[in-house]
């Protein structure tokens, strides 16, 4: 009697059950795909690595790294700031440089990695840690739930957000005690890449 058929019936079964499993755990763990991948309004930050690439032009094809600056550099484009823009705005931009030495360069520009735009909860959280902000406004509030609220010995009224700003580092009171009676909502500010909270 011949067994084929039915060694590829069950084959075909195990199959089926795998990529049931596997579509499961996809949907259940939604950091793991997705939310890595920015959406179309991610503004890069230094730090951030980027993927160009001009098309028919073998040489001009490498990682670049957005600098503690803001800026990149680029053969035949040399230095232009890359801060603040999406990956389409930065293509825009090198092309326009590329003009000079290519005719209508077509430029590819993807982003690899994200390490610049983090914020950093420390103290008396119950996750400490650094944690990425992809192409949405985080305000404090949502970073101290991201860090897992405050432990029972956090003294609310005497948060601090450190923010550099022009070479100097500045201090932001936050009280969360007004902001659970609804008052003072005003200082629940949308962080900046780099900012630290600090909660005693």
């Amino acid at each position: 009697m011949n067994r084929r058929p039915e060694e590829f019936r069950r084959f075909v079964g195990r199959l089926a059950t795998a990529v049931v499993f596997v579509s499961m755990f996809a949907a259940s763990a939604p950091g793991i795909a997705g939310s890595l991948i920015p959406h179309d309004g991610y503004r890069l930050a230094p730090g951030d690595v980027v993927a160009v690439s001009v098309w028919q032009e073998p040489g001009l094809e490498q990682l670049v790294l957005v600098r503690p600056d803001g800026g990149i550099s680029f053969p035949l484009a040399g230095d232009l700031t890359a801060q603040g823009l999406t990956v389409q705005e930065l293509a825009d931009a090198l092309k326009n440089r590329l003009l000079k030495f290519i005719p209508d360069p077509v430029v590819t520009v993807t982003l690899q990695e994200i390490p610049g735009n983090r914020i950093y909860v420390i103290g008396q959280v119950n996750k400490p840690g650094d944690f990425a902000i992809i192409a949405r406004d985080v305000t404090v509030v949502q970073a101290l739930a991201m860090a897992g609220g405050l432990t029972p010995f956090a003294k609310e009224k005497n948060i601090q957000i450190l923010r550099k700003e022009g070479g100097s580092q500045r201090s932001i009171p936050f009280d969360y005690r007004e902001i659970k009676r609804g008052g003072s909502l005003t200082q629940n500010v949308t962080l900046q890449a780099g900012d630290v909270i600090l909660v005693p």
